[in-house]
């Protein structure tokens, strides 16, 4: 595996690990007291810094994709000999031949 493509599955697999450290955190915030306000206000900051934190991860997993996506710089031809307008091909039974003069 090329070193390029191991970084970016070990990225891809850290994002996907905070991700759903994230989304298992999101779910324990979700619980109220309704009686303390400040509590609230609390817990609509954390849930706004889930979502900017999983908006930005999306972005990175997205950056990341769009890389491997991207079309890789091509292989220069291989250099094939031309055979001379002097050389012909003999086929005599099942084999054929070059005959070059």
């Amino acid at each position: 595996m090329s070193p390029r493509y191991l970084s970016t599955f070990l990225i891809s697999a850290a994002l996907a690990a905070t991700g759903l450290l994230g989304m298992a955190s999101g779910v324990s915030a979700q619980v109220v007291i309704p009686t303390n306000r400040n509590a609230l206000v609390q817990q609509n900051q954390l849930q706004q810094l889930q979502n900017q934190l999983q908006r930005q991860q999306y972005q990175q997993q997205q950056q990341i994709y769009r890389e491997l996506d991207r079309p890789t710089a091509r292989q220069p031809r291989p250099d094939v000999p031309v055979y001379d307008q002097t050389c012909r091909m003999e086929a005599v039974g099942n084999t054929i031949s070059r005959v070059c003069r």
